[in-house]
């Protein structure tokens, strides 16, 4: 690693850790891990999602587009009953990209069509991964968690993308885009982990985000990041290549 490879990864590593730079609005999310945390009335979690029509309709949107590769002829018309059937874990979940794909398009040029693109690729993996399920028997994976799984596929490129395009905006020189290029090459690993981290995502999340990677082995058959490792393998995009 260069001299200003190192200056960049030090400073990309601590914006990273600052969840409310990264992440941004944390109106809903606060209280919506709050609610979820104490494990109380699902109303509650319901009233929260509510208050921004705009989440509520990603959380139909999702929670349909995952069902309907594992399900003919159903699609959830109420909110009370896709969150009902999502489970808090994936509500979290959709919430947390909904709001971060937001962050995302606030970004500056060029960088915002670089994290575009991630993020397109983000959702052609997560429509692969959910797709792959109706070609297989015996397996009882829940589509909603392959889904909110391969939403994470490259979490790290993207989170520090972003964290890079904001030490960019208050350098007084910009540092080149050659350099994020480099330290996403080749740490890759150490970025993403850092990032789960730092923006507190459940551990189920980060156990199946290293299975998908070839990071760790699981002998459960059903595991979502088996899944995702076919989707990934394919692609080219694991960590720890197979």
């Amino acid at each position: 690693m260069t001299d200003l490879e190192q200056q960049v990864f030090t400073q990309v590593r601590a914006i990273i850790a600052n969840e409310e730079q990264v992440i941004g609005r944390r109106g809903i999310l606060i209280p919506l891990k709050k609610a979820i945390l104490a494990e109380g009335d699902i109303r509650n979690v319901i009233d929260i999602i509510s208050s921004d029509p705009a989440l509520a309709a990603h959380m139909l949107m999702r929670s349909n587009s995952a069902q309907a590769a594992v399900v003919e002829n159903h699609k959830t018309r109420s909110l009370k009953e896709a969150l009902i059937r999502l489970g808090q874990v994936n509500i979290y979940r959709y919430a947390f990209t909904f709001y971060l794909k937001e962050r995302l398009d606030e970004l500056p040029q060029p960088y915002k069509k670089l994290v575009q693109g991630y993020w397109k690729l983000t959702e052609d993996i997560a429509t692969d991964a959910v797709d792959s399920l109706a070609d297989m028997e015996g397996v009882e994976v829940d589509a909603d968690e392959v889904q909110t799984l391969a939403l994470f596929s490259v979490f790290g490129q993207i989170i520090a993308l972003t964290a890079f395009a904001y030490l960019n905006a208050n350098a007084e020189q910009s540092f080149p885009l050659s350099v994020i290029k480099s330290l996403i090459d080749n740490q890759q690993q150490t970025l993403t982990i850092e990032s789960f981290e730092a923006l507190d995502l459940d551990q189920d999340l980060r156990q199946e985000f290293m299975i998908a990677h070839n990071l760790r082995q699981t002998r459960n058959s059903n595991s979502p990041g088996l899944i995702l490792r076919r989707v990934l393998s394919m692609r080219g995009l694991l960590m720890n290549p197979l």
